[in-house]
């Protein structure tokens, strides 16, 4: 299968790293020009040149901004007023015992993990119904639908995206703009290695370490390994494509099977 996304825009939130990264890699080796998001400039700008660098004629923009907050995404319209791909990719995860989980740290998680792609999609989407193309994706995961015990504000914030796209697919219903969210499972990114090692011995080595979290943590996983960033990404450049064009309003699961049920 053959994608071309030659003349679209692509905006890939908190692709400095990671799944992000890799989505962003994905977009740009399909054609698409992609806007790679961070807090840091110097983050982004080395993001940037590192992408430009593995994608023969890649067009990258730089796009720093804090995107849990209205200042952070005003700057980012501004600089970025038309997409035509959104891929809200942001998150924030962590292990916190359910009981010690503070207001402060339930908010932080809505507001990263859940409001600043809600502040996205309400500033592009009319752009795009009006140009009757677009693709709005948010990255949601495993967690959405079983819910970890080791960290359940992560696992709500994820619930409520798959929400989100339900509704606004609903809002963009007979526009040719499609909105899905993609349930993304256990995934090997630097990140997730730093949070395995909370939960299994850091003296374990790296692949001995992954499979003791995935016996002990998540042993409902079928491909019983972590999945691989670019794994999630392929589904992103997918539903990103005219192939796409009459999935909406879906929750597709790149999960390895973790979630253990016939309908997503």
């Amino acid at each position: 299968m053959h994608i071309d996304l030659s003349g679209r825009t692509a905006l890939v939130t908190g692709s400095t790293q990671g799944i992000g990264a890799a989505i962003a890699t994905g977009l740009a080796r399909s054609g698409a020009h992609v806007a790679v998001n961070g807090r840091s400039r110097s983050s982004v700008e080395a993001a940037a040149d590192k992408l430009r660098g593995e994608v023969d004629g890649a067009r990258v923009t730089s796009v720093a901004a804090d995107l849990s907050t209205e200042e952070g995404a005003a700057r980012v319209v501004d600089l970025l007023p038309e997409v035509d791909i959104l891929v809200n990719n942001l998150g924030i995860f962590g292990a916190r015992p359910a009981l010690e989980i503070t207001d402060e740290e339930w908010r932080r998680y809505f507001e990263v993990n859940v409001l600043a792609a809600v502040r996205l999609t309400r500033a592009y989407l009319p752009g795009m119904t009006a140009r009757s193309w677009g693709r709005v994706q948010y990255i949601a995961s495993d967690s959405a639908v079983v819910t970890p015990a080791e960290m359940i504000h992560y696992g709500v914030s994820k619930t409520a995206l798959l929400a989100v796209s339900r509704g606004f697919a609903k809002e963009a219903a007979g526009t040719g703009v499609t909105v899905n969210s993609v349930i993304a499972g256990p995934t090997h990114t630097g990140g997730v290695e730093d949070f395995v090692y909370e939960l299994v011995d850091r003296e374990l080595p790296w692949e001995e370490a992954q499979r003791e979290f995935m016996r002990r943590h998540r042993p409902q996983s079928l491909l019983q390994r972590l999945i691989e960033p670019e794994e999630i990404a392929n589904m992103v450049v997918y539903l990103s494509s005219p192939y796409a064009s009459a999935t909406t309003g879906g929750a597709l699961r790149v999960d390895g099977g973790y979630v253990d049920a016939i309908l997503p």
